[in-house]
């Protein structure tokens, strides 16, 4: 027990001589004198039964045996500033960099009006927000958080947390519907023209529910294929086919009539807006501090 106790004694005072370039600048780090740095160096190096520096008079060398120790104690050392951080992350001022994405709909219509209370209260967070609809990778894409909108989150190992819940609507302008009339049921859309989305998983297959609550599928063809729900909704307002958007990226276009819903008295299908961030990391400062300021302002 006595030998395990000991495992870590002179290993930062090493590691500071190594990464400084001598003894009087670890002294210097430590807040210790360059007698004291010595002895411990040399305390080390008994206790190992190795040399791990060559000295001289005007500069300092790791031996073979030292390049790999100090290799080690480094990761071992950056290892224990990480744990430390982890515990400590919840309590500290956020700053730096937070990178987030978002659905270009969603960004505009709900997360920029508010988006300036979060960087006036976070003065020291430098918030990157990125707004696409593709679907990112949060890990290789190096982001913090995404906001997602979806029917069903697919399983990973990234934590989610939801933010709100719209439905997915049908739409169409009156003169499209005067012109090529009103769908009574889900499927009579195979004999209309439809915009669809290219980054649902399938932008040709639109689910629905009847009221007892039996699955409708419906294989569509698309009119016009796009990205952008903000296109769709110009398209459907320009009276080129039948769109299906999430509510929350509507304006006003129902209310002044520039859309009508169509299936008004069918189920609407629930899409769930979640932010996901990932389960590998401490939970830092400025990622806590953005998932309880969209929780207070836009959750449910």
């Amino acid at each position: 027990m006595a030998i395990k106790n000991r495992l870590f004694d002179g290993m930062v005072v090493f590691f500071h001589v190594v990464k400084s370039g001598s003894f009087t600048s670890a002294a210097d780090i430590t807040g210790h004198s360059t007698s004291y740095i010595s002895k411990e160096v040399n305390k080390l190096e008994a206790r190992l039964g190795i040399r791990l520096l060559h000295r001289t008079t005007r500069s300092l060398s790791l031996t073979q045996e030292g390049e790999l120790y100090f290799q080690l104690c480094q990761q071992i050392i950056e290892d224990a500033e990480q744990a430390e951080n982890a515990i400590v992350g919840n309590q500290l001022e956020p700053s730096g960099k937070l990178r987030i994405s978002c659905p270009i709909s969603y960004g505009l219509s709900n997360l920029s009006p508010v988006l300036s209370q979060f960087t006036e209260k976070h003065q020291k967070v430098q918030l990157e927000l990125e707004l696409n609809d593709r679907k990112v990778d949060l890990i290789s894409d190096g982001f913090d958080l995404v906001i997602r909108a979806t029917v069903q989150l697919e399983d990973s190992s990234l934590i989610s947390r939801r933010i709100t819940q719209s439905e997915a609507l049908v739409l169409a302008s009156p003169s499209y519907l005067a012109k090529h009339g009103m769908p009574e049921h889900p499927y009579d859309l195979t004999r209309h023209k439809i915009i669809t989305y290219s980054n649902s998983k399938q932008p040709n297959v639109w689910l629905f529910r009847d009221n007892n609550g039996a699955a409708v599928q419906v294989n569509v063809e698309s009119h016009v294929l796009t990205n952008n729900a903000s296109l769709e909704i110009a398209l459907g307002v320009a009276g080129q086919g039948i769109i299906r958007v999430p509510r929350f990226a509507l304006k006003d276009e129902i209310e002044t009539g520039a859309l009508v819903e169509v299936f008004s008295d069918w189920p609407k299908p629930a899409i769930g807006v979640y932010m996901v961030y990932p389960s590998r990391k401490h939970m830092s400062a400025k990622v806590r501090s953005f998932i309880d300021f969209i929780i207070e302002t836009l959750g449910d």
